[in-house]
């Protein structure tokens, strides 16, 4: 059990390590650690790229996208659905989620480069993707998409810096 500095708040005796007989459950405090930044950036590229797939998975429940797919187009951009088309929705996909383990892997000063300038080029195309869409799943879906894009590179430009020696 952890105590706090001062442990009368909770009903602690600092020096004894017992709890007074005055405190129950509810005057307990929980545990709280700041959880690392490089995991919480991974944790928010996870869950774009489970909002992202989902959103594509439920356009399939989409007359016109599922026509369009069984025709070999994509119906609202009227591409063609081809070799070239799914290697680069392929490249689209592996760029994030390679980005789950570059934000856990890669060193401060280029984590908070790269998650800056992916997060903005991915924000930029998600709106660039649903503007104009008709479909509110699909609307609500890209702008949670960009919170949290947005998300990321707010806490990579906010990364905590560690205090400098004098004289460097």
């Amino acid at each position: 059990m952890t105590y706090s500095r001062k442990g009368a708040v909770l009903g602690i005796d600092a020096e004894n390590q017992e709890s007074s007989p005055q405190q129950t459950p509810a005057m307990r405090a929980l545990e709280d650690r700041p959880v690392n930044r490089k995991v919480v950036l991974s944790g928010l590229w996870v869950a774009m790229l489970f909002l992202y797939a989902y959103v594509d998975i439920f356009s399939f429940f989409r007359a016109d996208v599922l026509n369009g797919a069984l025709q070999g187009r994509v119906p609202v951009a009227d591409v063609a659905i081809d070799q070239q088309f799914l290697v680069l929705a392929t490249v689209y996909i592996l760029i994030p989620a390679l980005m789950v383990v570059a934000s856990l892997l890669l060193p401060a000063r280029l984590n908070r480069w790269v998650n800056i300038a992916v997060s903005a080029v991915y924000a930029a195309s998600v709106v660039s993707l649903a503007v104009g869409d008709p479909w509110a799943y699909y609307v609500l879906g890209s702008v949670a998409e960009v919170v949290l894009l947005v998300a990321i590179a707010w806490l990579a430009w906010t990364w905590p810096r560690t205090a400098q020696a004098v004289g460097r």
